[in-house]
């Protein structure tokens, strides 16, 4: 068995972003922060604090950016127009491709 940092990160990563576990590895981070049996342990000065911050920071950076993607999927969702008598429309244009052929 090949261990990697890059396949713990993906794996992580992956549960965070399956709706049905990632409560269970949010709070699983959070308890394991919290608890006094690490994989450093946290008598050791420097070494034991690594793994803490590296998963915390594992955690913020990753909640962060799917709380983004689900605003900005929630924003283009629900685009509308202001008109010039301030009400809101929803907006209905459309974009229409065209392949252009140049003409000599």
């Amino acid at each position: 068995m090949n261990f990697s940092i890059q396949a713990v990160y993906n794996w992580y990563r992956n549960l965070l972003r399956n709706p049905k576990y990632r409560w269970w590895a949010i709070l699983g981070t959070l308890a394991y922060f919290v608890s006094p049996i690490d994989l450093l342990p946290d008598v050791f000065p420097v070494v034991g604090q690594i793994d803490d911050v590296f998963l915390i920071t594992l955690l913020l950076s990753e909640v962060s950016q799917m709380v983004i993607e689900g605003v900005k999927t929630r924003k283009g969702n629900t685009d509308t127009t202001t008109s010039s008598t301030g009400d809101t429309t929803p907006n209905t244009a459309k974009t229409v491709d065209i392949d252009a052929v140049s003409v000599k």
